[in-house]
């Protein structure tokens, strides 16, 4: 499984469970989480790809993190 297909299927899920997440991530108990959560997506692919990408997961993560933000 390459990069390009863990995307794809990051993206579709994040499609068909957009309202779940929406409100996980708005919940008070979703304070503070959502750094742990990206933090351990990136590690994750970092060590999937042997850190090759490194660069561009640590943008990815940032902007997501920007886009959920921490109200």
């Amino acid at each position: 499984m390459g990069l390009e297909d863990l995307g794809k299927q990051a993206s579709d899920f994040a499609k068909q469970n957009a309202e779940k997440i929406d409100g996980a991530l708005k919940s008070e108990q979703a304070e503070g989480v959502s750094d742990k959560v990206l933090d351990g997506a990136a590690g994750l692919a970092n060590k999937l790809t042997g850190g090759k990408f490194a660069d561009k997961v640590e943008g990815v993560r940032d902007t997501l993190d920007g886009k959920i933000g921490n109200e």
